[in-house]
């Protein structure tokens, strides 16, 4: 037997694991076009794997059942990818979500342009996970999001608030227009401010590119949906302090966060490379651990499993309006974005990830918290 055959082989007894088969004919089963595919996936596993279908070595017909069927099937576990143990290694020697570092993942992912995700996102322009308990649609889901979200912190009119993360103002746009608060968002994306300026016009809204660490001000209560991914497990217990100094005694500070099953300190590389720089997902313990001795954890809810339905929905949203989006972005991109968006949905539908809000107090309150679901 020759050496690629050999390669071949051990790929298809592999991916075999996950009920994956090369060149089968089930929606999940991977078309192979090129060849060299087999010894670029075994040398840099989950990488060459993303690399590979970017350059059109290899296509399925369903992308997120692919990765359904190969993380709920362990085969990541079953060989160790040496580019996960070098980012590991890497984190433990650098700070790679430092301050000038934290701008890199605004610069490389949130500046793509405001197109993309015009194109992509529900009209509110929420990048983070859905509501969907009784929502029919996108839209829906998210708006449900961030009423949720509003009624956890019990928000009352003219209450001050802080946006960490606030993407393109939809939170505190929808906060000011349905609850009557004044707002502060901030984020590290040029972009997003350009947007979210004009999206919160007319509005007792504030919107800054500022880093968390730079905040000096008070208030009633503070919100993070989606931005500590970006923050690292180096400066989670910095991030909870900050946090603490900012908000009012009396004030609640409400979490949402990807999370992963598991305390780990690396992210899938391909996931570094091409979506997220210096990203890092953190663990329950992770975070439960940098909050101690300072919050009260009053909530925690999770609903990961709307994660799946909601990068379902970007991604039929980014393929009806790809015709829009081609002239500025190319073939690449597109593929990048297709396994990025599908990849995503299958790690929440094989629980790899989860998806977590959690609701703190400062100094615990009077009377028992009313968890809204």
């Amino acid at each position: 037997m020759g050496k690629n055959n050999k390669l071949k082989k051990t790929v298809q007894e592999l991916f075999a694991h996950a009920d994956v088969e090369i060149n089968g004919n089930r929606s999940w089963d991977i078309q192979v076009h090129n060849p060299k595919f087999y010894a670029r996936v075994l040398a840099e596993q989950s990488l060459g794997l993303g690399e590979s279908y970017m350059d059109g070595w290899w296509d399925c017909e369903r992308l997120d059942q692919f990765s359904y069927k190969v993380l709920s099937s362990g085969l990541r576990e079953k060989s160790k990818d040496p580019n996960l143990i070098w980012r590991v290694l890497k984190s433990k020697l650098i700070n790679m979500q430092s301050k000038l570092r934290s701008k890199i993942v605004g610069e490389k992912h949130y500046d793509l342009g405001n197109d993309l995700f015009i194109s992509m996102l529900d009209k509110r322009m929420t990048y983070s996970c859905g509501y969907w308990k009784d929502a029919k649609n996108l839209d829906a889901a998210q708006g449900a999001k961030l009423d949720l979200i509003c009624k956890k912190l019990g928000l009352k009119k003219g209450d001050k608030i802080l946006d960490i993360g606030c993407g393109w103002g939809n939170f505190l746009k929808y906060a000011a227009e349905k609850y009557g608060i004044k707002g502060v968002g901030i984020t590290i994306s040029k972009e997003q401010v350009k947007l979210a300026k004009e999206l919160c016009k007319g509005l007792d809204v504030e919107i800054r590119l500022q880093d968390y660490r730079d905040i000096e001000e008070k208030f009633d209560h503070i919100v993070s949906i989606g931005m500590i991914e970006h923050v690292g497990y180096k400066n989670y217990e910095t991030f909870m302090k900050k946090v603490k100094s900012l908000l009012k005694d009396d004030g609640l500070f409400l979490l949402h966060t990807i999370g992963n099953k598991g305390w780990i300190r690396g992210v899938d590389p391909w996931l570094l490379k091409y979506i997220f720089p210096n990203s890092m997902i953190p663990s329950a313990k992770q975070i439960t651990s940098a909050a101690e001795g300072l919050f009260i954890l009053q909530d925690l809810q999770n609903f990961g499993i709307y994660y799946d339905k909601t990068l379902m929905a970007w991604h039929a949203n980014f393929t009806k309006n790809w015709d829009k989006l081609k002239n500025r972005y190319d073939e690449r991109f597109h593929r990048m974005w297709d396994y990025f968006l599908l990849s995503s949905a299958g790690n929440f539908r094989a629980f790899q990830l989860e998806l977590w809000q959690i609701v703190y107090s400062k100094n615990g309150l009077k009377e028992v918290y009313q968890a809204v679901r």
